[in-house]
């Protein structure tokens, strides 16, 4: 078997023809959300990328090959509750060599779109650095460091520090813009009590910042954060005080590593009676529509 980085037809088509292109992780619907709202998800952050008039190009491991544009056939295993592993950028080469089934988190999601002409992603909110004594830190900041792009989110998620993620950012290089706001979204909550520095007010401004950043080389990526819609915003306070009880149900029933944040987010999902869920999928949709209008002003076409 060799492993290999495959470009989906109707991706490879729109790059071919400098039409803008959207990368979309798949672990989101293999461990982010149950079944069958992972199938929903697909569905409403496809919907929002065409709509604005760019292609979606779903990440995943298959059969030994990191794709980029799986085809609706072959996301279909990726919705089936346990199938798929999760894959970050350093599991790329024992996924790949493994020939199983591999969901990419945000950092195998951006190495590979990068490296198939890819510019910009979409995701609902990046991992971070976890509270605690530990030194837990998601390899998504890494990663946002050393690779080229533009990536939508609605800043980190609500069970990591948005203050040290947002110093280790700055450590690493990492440009942090709102998007219409001057304070760090914060997933399920409107904000954080984070400035920005950087702000940006249109899809063309936008663009326009990540133009720059690949005129300059500087080779890390541009964090577009999103704030999720008034309407389904939840409020700080609850939000924090959810997470506090998710979190100890986690230590108490031992989870750890990879597994922690899908379980953290299940708990969540939990304790909130479900609200969470409803607010992730309403910033996932979000952020794709958004996510395809800065691919479509980048590609000169919004």
């Amino acid at each position: 078997m060799k492993a290999e980085l495959r470009v989906g037809d109707e991706v490879a088509s729109a790059l071919a023809d400098r039409r803008a292109v959207v990368g979309l992780e798949t672990s989101v619907i293999g461990q982010g959300l149950p079944h069958p709202r992972n199938v929903e998800c697909i569905d409403r952050m496809s919907v929002a990328i065409r709509g604005a008039g760019a292609v979606p190009a779903w990440v995943g491991v298959l059969a030994g090959e990191v794709v980029v544009g799986l085809s609706g056939e072959e996301l279909d295993p990726f919705t089936e509750p346990g199938r798929a592993d999760k894959v970050a950028r350093r599991d790329l080469p024992a996924a790949c060599a493994g020939g199983g089934l591999g969901a990419t988190t945000v950092s195998a999601t951006i190495w590979a779109a990068a490296r198939a002409g890819i510019a910009v992603c979409a995701t609902g909110g990046i991992g971070g650095v976890h509270p605690g004594d530990g030194p837990d830190v998601s390899a998504d900041l890494i990663e946002l460091s050393r690779t080229p792009g533009l990536l939508v989110c609605s800043g980190p998620k609500s069970i990591v520090d948005p203050t040290a993620t947002a110093e280790r950012l700055e450590e690493l290089g990492v440009t942090v813009v709102g998007y219409g706001v001057t304070r760090l979204p914060f997933f399920l909550a409107r904000e954080a009590p984070v400035e920005l520095e950087h702000r940006a007010d249109t899809p063309e401004e936008a663009a326009a910042v990540l133009a720059a950043a690949f005129a300059l080389d500087t080779r890390s990526t541009i964090l577009l954060c999103n704030p999720i819609g008034l309407g389904m915003a939840m409020e700080a306070d609850e939000v924090a005080a959810a997470t506090r009880v998710a979190e100890e149900r986690a230590t108490t029933e031992g989870v750890r590593g990879r597994a922690r944040t899908p379980y953290l987010l299940t708990a969540l999902a939990d304790v909130t009676d479900g609200r969470s869920m409803e607010a992730n999928l309403e910033l996932l949709a979000s952020n794709a529509a958004l996510a395809g209008d800065v691919a479509s002003a980048a590609a000169g076409v919004g």
